[in-house]
């Protein structure tokens, strides 16, 4: 597929995903079958205000390509030169615009899925981003704010007018947050009504659901969330079944332990060992997620402060659970 410009010569995304999609998961996922990697979600006003912590979730990982930037935020002006600051500091493919998140310390500004309310703001913010930049621009949204206004169709006519690339849209309303199920019938209406790239998001967790849900809602592009979690061999498995070959099985309890303490060790090169390890922390858990007797393991993992600790905490895993 082709967002503006940009040539994608895959069917699977990576979700944009805060406090989970940093440099180093981006770059396990691409290894194994993610076709275009988004950074999470960044706060266009610390860009603006030249916030430190703000400018290292700009990181990119080498030859991460096609991949985007994501920023949020409610002000056009703002949004404009946050746009071009993370432009000139990561040399990405895309902008993207987070007006999806349902989180309330970021709709109660305004921003996110907020401005599923407030279309006409939305429109004015993306024109400002792509007068701003010279890549192409894209926004993710959601089905609509709650159930009484699925607007998600007139929201993706509206962006499309104001000179949108492409859009991803999550089958969920703002109000279902992550809970209940997403609804893909709405995607497909989107689909059916705009001329630009759509990308499916919402409910892919085995890899069979990436290609029902590409079949069901004939979007370009199926976007994988929450069910890579500890799991980024899901993209490897989906792309097998998108080309219809035999799906390959998970590797080894020990091979999964070594690519998360790879993935752990790429992000404290990013962000410091101290960071890093504490970030490991929810993410070593998910790695061992239906991994029968790992419970004191888990214990373990969540007292884990530096990296020697993910080392003997491994060595365990692979002593007493393989």
């Amino acid at each position: 597929m082709r967002i503006g410009t940009v040539e994608i010569n895959s069917r699977l995304a990576l979700a944009p995903m805060a406090g989970v999609t940093d440099v180093a998961f981006r770059q396990i996922c691409s290894e194994l079958g993610a076709g275009y990697t988004i950074t999470e979600l960044i706060s266009s006003k610390a860009l603006c205000y030249h916030d430190k912590k703000t400018f290292s979730l700009l990181q990119q990982f080498p030859g991460e390509h096609p991949a985007a930037v994501q920023i949020f935020g409610s002000d056009p002006v703002c949004m404009a030169e946050a746009a071009q600051i993370a432009l000139e500091h990561t040399g990405a493919d895309i902008i993207d615009i987070n007006m999806g998140c349902p989180m309330a310390k970021i709709v109660n500004n305004g921003d996110g899925a907020a401005l599923m309310k407030d279309p006409e703001k939305a429109a004015r913010i993306v024109e400002a981003v792509v007068k701003a930049v010279s890549v192409p621009v894209t926004a993710k949204f959601r089905r609509g704010w709650d159930m009484g206004s699925c607007n998600c169709v007139e929201f993706a006519l509206t962006l499309e007018q104001a000179g949108i690339s492409a859009v991803a849209v999550h089958g969920r309303t703002r109000s279902q947050v992550y809970g209940g199920q997403a609804d893909w019938h709405c995607i497909r209406q989107v689909k059916e009504a705009v001329n630009i790239p759509v990308i499916a998001n919402g409910d892919i967790w085995k890899p069979e659901d990436a290609a029902r849900i590409l079949q069901h809602t004939k979007a370009d592009m199926a976007m994988i969330g929450r069910g890579c979690f500890g799991n980024p061999w899901l993209f490897q498995q989906a792309a097998a079944v998108l080309e219809g070959k035999d799906v390959p099985p998970l590797p080894s309890l020990a091979e999964r332990c070594d690519t998360a303490v790879r993935q752990f060790r790429l992000a404290a090169e990013a962000k410091g060992e101290r960071v890093a390890v504490l970030e490991a922390r929810r993410h070593y858990c998910w790695y061992l997620k239906g991994v029968s007797h790992s419970g004191y393991y888990k214990e373990q993992i969540v007292q884990m402060n530096t990296l020697e600790d993910v080392e003997r905490v491994t060595k365990g895993i692979k002593r007493d659970l393989i």
